[in-house]
């Protein structure tokens, strides 16, 4: 290795160190984020738009947030694991072609640049699209709004009971209250008017 190393010149000396610390460390990030090791928190930073959390632990965006889709795709771009991803790149493909093609040193340098902000887009895009999936997979109780249900356990004037309702596509089974402050037997047909306390379901009986 040692005497590879030494019949590098200077700059693919540069492209060969730049491939092993990229590599390393881009091998080590994808390893920690697939067994939960890493929450990837480079890339969950604040992005400058309004994120509401309201009383009944909802997370809601607000509409201004759509405006900054432009630089969330930045900040995912230079993330710690599409920099790790870029170095990883241009080391490989600078060093593949300044010893394999015999290229110039600025043609190499121009051909790991590419890969290496190509592969920085691709990992913007995959994360991306990873975090989207698990948003768009959870559960807002703010959609049972709206939605029929039935008593699953007797509802008191005074207190709390328990409904099903189908809340995107799923049966579910929440905590309820009456409405009109009346008592809402088991299997009963009811229908969510509002949400409080967490996720508490105001329903009234629909007759």
């Amino acid at each position: 290795m040692t005497a590879f190393f030494e019949s590098l010149n200077g700059i693919e000396k540069i492209f060969l160190i730049c491939a092993v610390i990229g590599s390393t460390l881009f091998l080590i990030r994808t390893v920690l984020f697939f067994i939960g090791g890493d929450a990837d928190s480079d890339v969950d930073g604040d992005f400058d738009g309004e994120v509401d959390v309201d009383i009944d632990g909802d997370i809601d965006v607000d509409a201004s947030d759509i405006g900054h889709i432009d630089s969330m795709a930045s900040f995912h771009i230079f993330s710690l694991h599409g920099i790790t991803g870029f170095f990883m790149m241009f080391g490989l493909v600078g060093l593949a072609m300044s010893r394999q093609s015999n290229l110039t040193p600025a043609i190499a340098v121009g051909g790991g640049l590419i890969a290496g902000v190509f592969t920085m887009w691709l990992v913007a895009k995959i994360f991306m699209g990873m975090k989207k999936l698990q948003s768009d997979g959870t559960l807002n109780i703010k959609n049972a709004i709206g939605a029929d249900g039935t008593v699953y356990l007797n509802i008191p004037a005074d207190g709390t009971g328990k409904v099903q309702v189908v809340v995107q596509e799923s049966l579910k089974i929440f905590n309820a209250v009456s409405a009109n402050k009346e008592k809402i037997k088991t299997g009963e047909n009811v229908k969510v008017i509002n949400v409080i306390s967490g996720n508490v379901l105001v329903v009234r009986k629909v007759l």
